[in-house]
């Protein structure tokens, strides 16, 4: 998969995922104009990207593409924390 079409994939994922899963009483849906790539690669077949979106809720998701088994593995996480440590 190039790596265009892998991150239309995983913004259209994202976008299905969040919309299944968010509260209903909020009446709001989420757009792929509301998602943004942080940070993706592609290595031989392979693909990751990290994403977020604008919704203030410190989440963010990653997908891998797995392209010997042509698998999409799918990970929501939630920040918990973001501190300083200075050396």
């Amino acid at each position: 998969m190039d790596n265009a079409k892998f991150l239309e994939k995983c913004k259209e994922i994202l976008v299905d995922y969040f919309n299944e899963n968010v509260d209903k009483t909020d009446n709001f849906e989420l757009t792929e104009d509301d998602v943004y790539v942080v940070w993706s690669c592609k290595t031989l077949q392979n693909n990751k990207a990290l994403l977020s979106t604008n919704v203030p809720d410190g989440m963010y998701y990653e997908i891998t593409f797995n392209g010997d088994k042509n698998e999409l593995y799918f990970d929501a996480y939630k920040k918990h924390a973001n501190k300083c440590i200075k050396l």
